[in-house]
């Protein structure tokens, strides 16, 4: 699979990175339902069979589980995998939401916990998960950045910062990563945020590149009906009303451009955001290998000027 460097660190990235958010299972408020933990294993195993060569989680997906299964999953073959994790929410006391937290006691904790839970000395890209309390981000941040000395970290990164408080972070150590949204449904980016981390040399891994799901074969209104009770897209409004049908029209006109490739709806959207050079990878969530195996062969399909203005017309 290729890789590409992110921003100005040393680390090559695949195209392609294993995103953990659904593994950490459904009993937390934006869980995805009920989740087998050798699925998760033999999904992360699978992925590294493939040529996949990071891993991203997170401390609160889950409320910890994921960044286990993880630890558990790459134990043996740490030096085939970059592995990184966020930091900056953690579990409010019902045990089922979370809370944004960046004072320094906190991340402190959360780190040590990560490292413990993920079962290594350093993890590769620590990253602040939303910029959540605005005001404390400094404090979070010079925390992050003390762990890069101690080398317990080896790059630091931000996940849905804007400018202004990426400038922030800089300012105090160097931004090596944004952890952005991104796909066909979510533009943002496109604004001025993938510019910006271009001129800067911080690297790009796109989240949610499939929007949750939406951007594959299976979105139907019947396979909509069917998430579990406790999959948080059942309140997502891209899920229901006028968005839904929007995107089931999106979805239908997509099948007929991947379908003259023999390839997925998933493959398209993610090779979609691959077509950016700003973006380093995009992170494609997985359940089971099945999954994984279908969207990996995306990292390596490059779209024709014609086909992303047909899907620009989608649009």
């Amino acid at each position: 699979m290729k890789q590409r460097k992110l921003g100005f660190s040393e680390l090559s990235l695949t195209t392609i990175g294993l995103g953990t958010w659904a593994i950490g299972g459904g009993d937390w408020r934006w869980g995805w339902g009920p989740q087998d933990e050798q699925d998760s294993i033999a999904t992360i195993q699978r992925s590294l069979d493939l040529g996949i060569n990071w891993i991203d989680t997170a401390a609160a997906y889950g409320l910890g589980r994921s960044e286990e299964i993880v630890g558990r999953a790459i134990k043996g073959q740490r030096d085939q995998v970059i592995v990184a994790t966020k930091c900056g929410l953690v579990a409010q006391p019902d045990g089922w939401g979370v809370t944004g937290r960046l004072k320094a006691a906190s991340v402190r904790k959360e780190l040590e916990d990560s490292l413990r839970r993920l079962q290594v000395e350093q993890i590769d890209l620590y990253q602040v998960h939303w910029p959540d309390p605005d005001s404390d981000i400094e404090e979070g941040w010079s925390v992050i950045a003390e762990a890069v000395q101690q080398g317990k970290v080896r790059y630091a990164g931000v996940s849905n910062f804007n400018i202004r408080q990426i400038q922030r972070a800089q300012a105090i150590h160097p931004v090596a990563s944004l952890q952005p949204p991104y796909s066909m449904i979510n533009r943002e980016v496109e604004k001025d945020l993938l510019a910006y981390c271009a001129a800067n040399q911080i690297g790009v891994v796109a989240y949610s590149p499939m929007q949750s799901g939406i951007l594959t074969d299976k979105f139907t209104r019947q396979w909509v009906s069917s998430l579990a009770e406790k999959d948080w897209r059942r309140n997502d409004p891209d899920f229901t009303g006028k968005k839904l049908e929007a995107n089931l029209r999106l979805v239908d006109g997509l099948r007929q451009i991947a379908a003259r490739h023999g390839r997925s709806v998933g493959q398209l959207a993610i090779a979609w955001v691959l077509r950016r050079p700003e973006v380093t990878s995009a992170i494609v969530g997985a359940r089971n290998p099945r999954q994984i195996e279908e969207t990996a062969s995306a990292g390596d399909w490059e779209l024709s000027g014609e086909e992303t203005a047909e899907i620009e017309k989608l649009l």
